[in-house]
This record gives structure tokens, sequence and C-alpha cells, in this order.
């Protein structure tokens, strides 16, 4: 097998990153207990080479009959034995601060000699960490989102406590310290350890990775709070926001409101930055880059999280199946909602009707029947194509500084590339976005991974007899391509040299392997007509489950008949029901693989369900027959040209075009156009597509910082002793 530059260079790093990570790329959570007669240092708050912010949570775990007060902890030669002490969970245990930007040295020694030694690793507050070189120019606004004036090019600006109260009727309100209301005014609430406590919550917003984050959890202002002693309102699990949408922003934002009383109510601690919101940025590594650098300050700042829901429809969805793949430890348990695998593969639906819908504008006498049309592109009707054409498709025009978020002023405007007036400008699609994980090619221009060479629009549709021969041959020959700056063009669209490899390599298509080790409760409102989020997605998550790992315990999926976003009862019962799997696996102290512990930990009462109506009360259907009949899924164009549901070949592989292959009849004209329009050969999806198979050893945890296609980080490092 002959492997492009790319390909050989990713299978290199494939080969080293098995023999180096191992299977997981978690990160360190302490635990009591020392290490016989070992002198070991113990990073808490993340992995000692990814830390951010110059502070580290460690605990230096003493040898059998050491004497803590005979210690010494040295940070690069400076004693900070005064950081750590004995707790109250008897760990030694302290909060690191001033490390330097790079490499810093911990040292511990023990009185009768024993020495232990790491090296930690600082990054900027204002990132990166492992996504990759930053973008710019990139535009700080923090004003506009509660915070002073950014005082770098981080746009890092000083972080803001502020504190709520429930009213006895149920709303939030503002609770002032110095002033607080009447104790009979403020609600109480019980968490789901049995705590109760006023319902006064604190909420935290701050700058972090050129980001602005929000946390929220419950809190007692008159008293104090530690790492190692957090107030019993908080009970160490974590409710992570993620937003919708798609856009390639040059701009700061802001992020989603913590005050979720869902999940506040019980105990959990809410967060979440603007950069999990996929409407403003479309680099779901660093959207993943913040929920580490967040979960790192949470420990250092309250404590151990025990674990970590995702939540979030749309682009929030795909934001928490490519993190809890490529970033495990992030997320332990996801509620995609409206859901997509992911970004790239959902972008065939995407660019498939635009290029469906440019053809059918102009043969309209050969395609006058709507149903026809509807039969190509897959869907129930053509609404669905016609919703993607008016809100996503125009995220591939690199010209269209709106998609930056640059659209005002006219000197930011300004800034935007043009083809002829300003070619070496910023280019607004979400790969030129992402161009640290792609890298460049010849013109400059990010790698794209769109390819439509092969596909044979409507094929099933030939086959089933919907669509006539000569509309078959003539939507092939004719429906052409986009070009990188999205021109429509007579030729199909191929992806650029080395994308390929990079897409599976590093997770842009959501690798099926990975995400076995999560529980999933994929929350799907119908939505076929005149909306984007149509049904199959989450079916498609499933087949590739089942292709992969012979199964899909992992994924329940529950729907309904109307609206998008979960009714608040049914997301409340997913809510809880996660929680319940988690808390099961959280139990499982066995050497059983992760996945395995997903399976065997999976509540009895985890199971597919579908609803008839939202109207209360709620009647639970789990007869797989009857919810397929109540809640049908359909298509796309690439499932009606042929691909499998899995819904996962970016570039498919070639066969020659045959007319034994067809159930119909052409004619010889018909054949020679149809012989012109596939000159190369027709799509085999018998076969993986082209890169895929290296999906199936993508190691987790990659870096991009050293360059495009990611290299593993390896195991995270620990401490030496002597």
């Amino acid at each position: 097998m002959r492997l492009s530059t790319t390909g050989r260079a990713v299978l290199a790093v494939l080969v080293i990153g098995v023999a180096l990570f191992g299977a997981s790329g978690s990160m360190a959570h302490g635990g009591k207990g020392g290490h016989g007669n070992r002198l070991a240092i113990e990073v808490l708050s993340n992995r000692a080479d990814l830390l951010s912010g110059g502070n580290a949570l460690v605990e230096v775990k003493l040898s059998k009959h050491a004497n803590p007060a005979r210690v010494r902890v040295e940070l690069n030669g400076t004693d900070v034995t005064s950081a750590f002490a004995v707790r109250d969970d008897g760990r030694f245990v302290g909060l690191l601060t001033g490390l330097t930007v790079g490499e810093n040295t911990l040292t511990a020694r023990e009185s009768h000699g024993k020495k232990a030694r790491i090296t930690l690793t600082n990054h900027p507050i204002g990132g990166s960490v492992f996504s990759g070189p930053q973008l710019v120019p990139y535009f700080c606004r923090t004003q506009l989102f509660g915070l002073a004036a950014s005082i770098d090019a981080q746009c890092n600006a000083p972080t803001v406590v502020s504190y709520r109260y429930r009213t006895l009727a149920g709303a939030f309100a503002v609770y002032n310290p110095a002033s607080p209301p009447p104790a009979d005014q403020i609600a109480n609430t019980t968490t789901d350890q049995g705590v109760t406590v006023p319902y006064i919550v604190r909420v935290e917003r701050g700058t972090m990775n050129r980001g602005i984050y929000e946390l929220a959890v419950l809190v007692d202002p008159a008293k104090p709070w530690t790492p190692w002693s957090p107030q019993a309102g908080w009970n160490h699990k974590v409710y992570w926001l993620f937003g919708g949408g798609t856009a390639p922003w040059r701009t700061q934002a802001g992020p989603s409101s913590a005050l979720v009383d869902m999940a506040l109510s019980r105990g959990f601690l809410v967060a979440n930055s603007s950069l999990n919101i996929r409407g403003q940025n479309a680099n779901d590594w660093v959207s993943g880059e913040s929920v580490m650098m967040l979960q790192e300050q949470i420990r250092e700042s309250f404590g151990s999280i025990r674990y970590t829901i995702g939540s979030g429809c749309s682009g929030g969805s795909i934001q928490q199946h490519l993190i809890a793949a490529n970033y495990p430890g992030l997320l332990d348990g996801i509620l995609p909602n409206c859901s997509y695998e992911d970004s790239w593969t959902t972008a065939m639906e995407v660019n498939d009707c635009h290029l469906l819908l440019n053809y059918f504008a102009k043969s309209p006498a050969l395609w006058a029947s709507a149903a026809q049309r509807a039969a190509v592109s897959g869907h129930k009707d053509t609404s669905a194509c016609l919703a993607w054409e008016f809100s996503f498709a125009p995220v591939g025009n690199p010209a269209r500084a709106v998609n930056c978020n640059l659209q005002t002023p006219p000197e930011l405007a300004a800034l935007v590339y043009n083809p002829v007036t300003n070619p070496g400008g910023i280019r607004c699609t979400v790969q030129d976005h992402q161009v640290a994980i792609w890298g460049r090619t010849a013109r400059g221009f990010a790698r794209r991974p769109t390819d439509d060479v092969g596909v044979q629009f409507g094929l099933k549709a030939l086959q089933a007899g919907q669509i006539s021969v000569e509309q078959f041959v003539d939507l092939n020959e004719k429906i052409g391509g986009v070009d990188t700056d999205f021109n429509l063009t007579a030729e199909r669209t191929e992806a650029d040299p080395g994308s390929m490899a990079i897409a599976y390599w590093a997770g842009q298509v959501s690798n099926p392997y990975a995400l076995a080790n999560v529980p999933m409760i994929d929350l799907r409102g119908s939505s076929n007509v005149n909306d984007i989020h149509t049904d199959f997605h989450s079916w498609a998550m499933r087949a590739r489950l089942d292709e992969a790992n012979g199964g899909h315990g992992n994924q329940l999926i529950w729907s309904w008949p109307s609206g998008i976003v979960a009714p608040a009862a049914i997301n409340l019962k997913a809510f809880l029901l996660m929680d319940r799997w988690l808390t099961a696996i959280e139990k499982d102290h066995s050497s059983r693989p992760q996945r395995v512990k997903v399976l065997r930990n999976k509540p009895a009462d985890a199971v597919d369900v579908c609803y008839a109506s939202t109207t209360p009360p709620l009647v639970e259907i789990t007869d797989p027959a009857a919810c397929a009949a109540l809640l049908p899924y359909y298509a796309d164009a690439r499932l009606v040209a042929g691909m499998p549901l899995s819904h996962d070949i970016l570039k498919c592989r070639l066969e020659p075009l045959r007319r034994s292959d067809y159930s119909v009849t052409f004619t010889d004209a018909q054949w020679a156009r149809l012989e012109s329009a596939f000159p190369t050969g027709v799509c085999d999806w018998s076969k993986q597509g082209v890169g895929q198979w290296i999906q199936r050893f993508a190691q987790p945890w990659l870096t991009f910082e050293d360059g495009p296609g990611g290299r593993p980080l390896g195991s995270p490092p620990r401490s030496r002793s002597h």
C-alpha cells in the first residue's frame, strides 16, 4: 500500500503513539494512601504537562513512616513547603502558584534522604495548550460581556464574582453578601447527597484561552472554601453546557448562563465557556482545550471532580461527540440533543443540498416533481435542503465577513479575504478556522476535506424507480462541485491531498471505537421537515458504533414528535438517568476496560424510548417497531447515493463503471454521458473510505503544538523517585 507524504507521516506518528500512549490519556486524580516505601508526587488538577495559569494542585505521597513536618518541597529551587500541609483527609497537599511558562521542576525530599522529582509544564492562561497556534488577528470584547477591558492581546481580564439566590417563587435574584435578604425569603434546596442548604449560588465569570467562561455552584458566602476542604453543597459533579451553531468567529463572545436550576439544585457545579458555543467557535479542539483548562481551575479552586456530564444541541452535540472521543476523561457521559455525529460528515449533507438546489433550479422542467427532488436528497421533502441552504451553506464562503463576525465596523470587514481585492485576507471558513489541525495547501489556504468524486447522486432512487434514467444521467453529469472559494464548478469537488488521513487520525470524523467508553443518551426531537436537524443522524451514530464495536449498548435514543430541544420533563429524566449510570460506573473498581464497565453498570431502565406526544403525562414507548412506525427517520443525498447508514466516508474509493451493476437500461448515448461524468470510476461503498483505516488506530490526546495532523502526548508525566 502506498501512502501520501502526509499518510506516511501520520502512520509513523501512529506507531510511536501506540508505543508511548497506551490506552488512555485521561488526567490523573489523587487518592488516599501512600506508595508503600516510595516517595512520589502527583498533580491533582491536570496532567503535569498541560497545566495553565501558573497554578497546580499537588499531592506529595509520603513513604511509610515519613514525618510530614520534616518534608521539604522546592519549586525551581525555591522552598514552597509552606504551601503544603496534611489536610483533613490525611493527604499532604498544596496549591502551588507562580509557575513560569514552560517547564518547572518540583522536588520533594524526606528527612531520611528519599527524593522525588517531576516536571510541571505550564502554559499561559490565554492559551494555547494542545490546540496549536492561535489565530491572528483575534479581537477582544470583554467589556461587552460584563468584564473590564482586556489587559493583553490574549483577551485576559480580571475575574468577576457575583451571587444569586433562588426566591421562594422560583426565580434567581441578585444576592449581596454585604446586605443579604432575610433568610426566610431564600429558598432551600436539598442536594442529591442529602445536604440541605440555602439556595445561594456563587457565579464566576472570567477569561481563559481567549474565551469568556462562567461557572456557578451552591455556596455559603460566609464560609471558607478550599480545594481540600470544599463546602458540602457541592456534590463534586459538573454539568457542562455546549452551544449550537457553526461559525468561525474571530471575535471574543460571551458564555451561556450557568444558572441551570436542574443541576444546581442537586449540587452540581455548572460550567461552560464561550469557546464551547460552536456558533462562536467552530474549532472543537479549542473547545476541548477550554474544557480542560476550566476543569483544572475548578479542581484548584473547589476540589476534585467525580465526573462531568455534557449537554447541548446541534453544534453542541458535535462538540460532545468529538471531545468525549478525542480527549477522554473530560466528559464522562454525554446528552447530545438534536445531534450530529460530527461537523465534516454533516457538511456532506449541507454541500450536497447546495449543489442539488442549484442544479434543480437550472433544470426546472426535468425536475418539476418535488417528490422526485426529495427522493434524490433523501429527505422527507425538499424543505430540509432549503433550510440548509439558507442557514449553513454560506459558511463555506471564505469572503463572507459575517462568518467571522467581522461584518462591522468597515475596518474589520476590510480585513476579510476577497479573491481579487484582498487575496491575503482572513478566510472565514471552518477549515481555515481549524488550520492548526489541517495545515495549508500550496496556495496557503487550509486543507479542505470536502469531496464528491465518484458519488452517484440519486442511485437508490433510480433503482427504486422513483426517478428516470435520463434524470439520473443528467443529474450526475451536471451537478458539479464547489471550489475552495465556494464558487460553483462544472467539475466535482475533490478533497485536498493529505486531508483524509488527518480527518480520521485527528478525530474530525467522530471515532466510534473511542466513544464506546462513554454513556450517551441521544435526545432526538423529530425534525424531518423545515429544519436542518434531520433524524437519521442519531441512527448514523448508532450504525458507527455497531460497525466498530459490534453493538451500541452505550447509546440510547430517546425521541418525541416535535420540537428539537428536549422538553423539560424528558431532559430531566435523561439527566437523572445519566447521573445514576455514571455513579454505578464510578463504584466499579474492577480492572475491566472502561467500555465493559459502561455496559456492566448500565441501569436496567436505560433503554430506547419514544413518546407519542410531549404533553404530560408522558407515555413512554419502548417497543422498537412501534417507535419506528411512529417516528420514522429518512436519509440524505449520500445515503441515497449508496453510502452505508454509518455516514462516515468523506472520500470514497472508486471502482469501474459497469452496466451490469444497474437494473435499469441505458441507451448508448446515455451510457457514454455517464462514462464522461465518471471518468475515474464510481464509489465502491463496500470498502472503507480513503484514509478511514487509520481511525481504528487513532490515539487520543493529540497535541497540535508541533504542527498539523497532531501527535499523541503519550502517557501523563510521573514523578521519579530515588
